[in-house]
């Protein structure tokens, strides 16, 4: 049960020499132990008392209800698996010379994922690139790679510039050894801390924003700001019938190493733009063909040993991040199966108390930690640092991609990478099955991952200090609760297939770790229990019905065990890993947010792509952001604002559990109802109603543009008397 994810070589005495990294068990990992000993005999009980009452008397309702229960059972147990072995890893940079001198260091190919420059600003992936190209890290084993999956010129034009400004801003870097190497953040910050020559490459900084800026909002490309003629050959592909779903492959050469320098005489790394070819009646598989094609043109032109993969916003925060991962990559004592090393996903820009939970702290810092005492984190889709070889069946290239040393500007190696890039290449091959990142899911990530454990790789997790990464989130309710429910839809068509982890990942990687990747492929299926008890225990109530045990009944402080254990617990975690009391606060509400419209939503559509009524496709997530959106966000209000059936099921609930609440407490004043059968149904309507408290004030209080739209509000009020009616004949 305690054998790490990479290995033991982590746990090198110090005295057989310099340790590259430790490992170390959490402290709460026993008490975790214990509490779910105790916990699981409640849940029996629970259980137990449904069946109990079915047998006396069996309804819709019971039926229900123990529904509910075994979901949350479910879901408990699978959590579990998380808290069994949580772990702590230390890295130890300085003694990396013991095991490698720098020019031993493993290629490096860094892959940036974009895909429509007006809903990831090309200046943001810009500032991604710049950050990694800065890297501490040899120039000549460096490599970027931009995908552009949305094929536009814009983007194109954005990293033209870009290449310009890298002869100014990596020296710059490197002579002053700064740690923000993000040019965005690190001249949004206190101008104290900047160096001789900054106040120049600040203006040579907004030049190029400004230019890029400009363009993108015109949405063309002025002969004033084209540069060479090259670079107008670059943009004459951009032909009449050229369009983001159907367009030959491009691929142009911005920089190469050992031909381009900077301002100091210093080489440059390669940077690469890449848009794969496009054919409306082929697949493409969205962000894995994307990562696939990368694979395939990289191997063709540096076919670098280490690939590290990042989103468009996820900008580099740590400009020895690449020594952190080769302490683990690099170890001799490491399991010769570790695939990848996985950095936890850090946001910045959240608000105070994060309304919308996007700090996503068990999915990005808890629960990795977790996976990391079994057989290693999933891959978080940013972040990871992999052996290119883990993509080739264990072997550094396929055959048909190896390139000699060539020049990357060479004709040769251009034609062999425009070729790999066809849209038609895949046709009959084992790419996204046994090669390359995985098709089949929407979350490419989580299943790439899963089936490489499958496959007997390991992973690793490593949370330093300093943050390796910083990335964007959403800051509106609509385009979160999309996110999400894209998810939804990926992660069922994991679940449910051939090699779901409930069955084929229990056998095939361990028990626990099994437990681990079911957990978040059924997470959808949250949606069940909290759908029933938002509405179930409520509606019984408006019809004065009784449907859970009394107060002085045994029954009563079972079901409030189970309520505060599961609270408490989620609590203390999140608590002892940094955060706070208010952030705690909205992240279990939007938990249930999502569980109500995102995961409800999203479990619909997957049922209808099964049976072929409606297919689901990718859609990218907006990281622009308007300004008096910005503001309201920072104020810690929600952002509704747009008319969309995602907010249908939040405005329901809100009504019947402000409606059933008062009806409740009506009862026992006025009617001189007993409270003791009706305290927990009560009780459970304030807490929804208070969980509501910024749904109500979207509805009723707020005038500004991010308010529930008056449409949303007029149909829930409508659904909720035929719901009433239809609960009086189920009671």
């Amino acid at each position: 049960m305690g054998g790490g994810g990479g290995g033991g070589g982590g746990l090198t005495d110090q005295s057989q020499g310099l340790a590259l990294h430790t490992r170390e068990q959490l402290p709460r990992t026993t008490a975790n132990r214990v509490f779910a000993v105790v916990y699981l005999c409640a849940i029996f009980a629970v259980l137990y008392h449904h069946f109990l009452a079915l047998f006396h008397y069996t309804s819709i309702v019971s039926l229900l209800f123990l529904l509910a229960d075994a979901v949350l059972a479910f879901m408990w147990a699978t959590a579990q698996a998380f808290r069994m072995c949580p772990t702590r890893r230390r890295v130890f940079i300085e003694h990396l010379q013991d095991v490698a001198k720098e020019s031993d260091y493993p290629g490096l190919d860094v892959f940036i994922c974009t895909a429509d420059p007006y809903k990831e600003p090309p200046i943001g992936v810009v500032n991604t690139a710049l950050s990694v190209m800065a890297y501490d890290y040899p120039a000549e084993k460096l490599s970027v790679y931009v995908s552009d999956d949305g094929g536009s010129k814009l983007t194109l034009f954005a990293f033209m510039e870009a290449a310009r400004f890298a002869a100014h801003w990596l020296p710059y870097c490197r002579r002053n050894k700064i740690d923000e190497r993000c040019p965005e953040a690190y001249f949004g910050s206190n101008p104290s801390s900047w160096f001789l020559g900054a106040d120049e490459i600040k203006l040579m900084y907004e030049n190029m924003k400004v230019r890029v800026e400009t363009v993108v909002r015109r949405g063309t490309i002025s002969h004033d700001y084209i540069n060479s003629k090259q670079e107008l050959e670059a943009f004459s592909r951009w032909s009449d019938g050229f369009t983001s779903q159907n367009h030959p492959p491009v691929i142009q050469v911005l920089l190469e190493c050992g031909t381009d320098e900077d301002v100091t005489g210093h080489t440059m790394p390669n940077l690469v733009y890449l848009s794969r070819g496009k054919n409306i009646n082929l697949p493409h598989n969205f962000k894995a063909g994307a990562l696939n094609a990368l694979l395939r043109v990289s191997a063709t032109m540096t076919n670098a040993p280490v690939i590290l993969t990042l989103d468009s916003d996820m900008y580099s925060n740590d400009p020895q991040t690449p020594l952190r991962a080769l302490c683990f990559l690099l170890d001799p004592s490491m399991d010769p199966k570790l695939a990848y090393v996985q950095f936890p996903q850090i946001f910045n820009g959240i608000n105070k108390t994060d309304i919308y939970g996007s700090e996503a702290k068990h999915v990005f810092q808890i629960h990795p930690a977790g996976m990391d005492g079994l057989a290693g984190p999933i891959y978080l889709g940013t972040g990871g640092f992999f052996w290119r070889k883990v993509f080739f069946g264990g072997q550094l290239e396929s055959s048909e991609l190896k390139q000699g040393m060539k020049a990357i500007r060479s004709r040769e190696v251009l034609a062999s990478a425009h070729d790999v890039a066809q849209c038609n290449f895949e046709s009959q091959t084992q790419w996204g099955n046994k090669m390359g990142f995985r098709y089949g899911s929407l979350v490419e990530d989580m299943y790439t991952s899963y089936m490489l454990q499958c496959e007997g790789w390991k992973s690793i997790f490593c949370h330093p200090k300093r943050p390796a990464f910083l990335g964007n989130s959403p800051t509106n309710l609509h385009d979160f609760l999309n996110q999400t429910r894209r998810w939804s839809v990926g992660l069922f068509e994991v679940a449910f297939c051939k090699y779901s982890p409930i069955t084929y990942g229990t056998r095939s990687i361990n028990l626990l770790s099994g437990l681990c990747f079911a957990y978040y492929s059924f997470w959808p299926i949250w949606s069940i229990p909290l759908t029933i008890y938002a509405f179930l225990p409520q509606l019984a109530l408006l019809n004065y019905v009784s449907v859970f045990p009394k107060v002085n009944s045994f029954w009563f402080f079972v079901y409030m065990f189970c309520f505060l254990g599961a609270y408490g617990q989620d609590y203390l975690e999140f608590i002892s890993s940094g955060g706070t009391i208010p952030r705690w606060w909205n992240n279990q509400r939007i938990w249930m947010v999502r569980g109500l419209s995102s995961f409800s939503i999203g479990s619909v559509e997957y049922i209808l792509k099964c049976i072929g009524i409606s297919t689901f496709g990718f859609n990218v997530t907006s990281k622009a952001v308007e300004e008096e959106q910005n503001k309201r966000y920072k104020k810690g209000m929600l952002e509704f604002g747009v008319a969309s059936p995602l907010f249908l099921p939040l405005t329901l609930t809100a009504i019947i559990n402000l409606v059933s609440f008062l009806s409740g407490i009506a009862q026992v004043l006025f009617r001189q109802g007993s409270i003791e059968g009706l305290l927990l149904q009560i009780l459970l309507a304030g807490f929804g109603m208070v969980n509501c408290w910024p749904i109500y004030e979207a509805m009723v209080l707020r005038a500004d543009e991010g308010k529930m739209p008056l449409k949303i509000t007029l149909v829930s009020l409508v659904l909720a008397y035929p719901l009433y009616l239809a609960s009086s004949i189920a009671f």
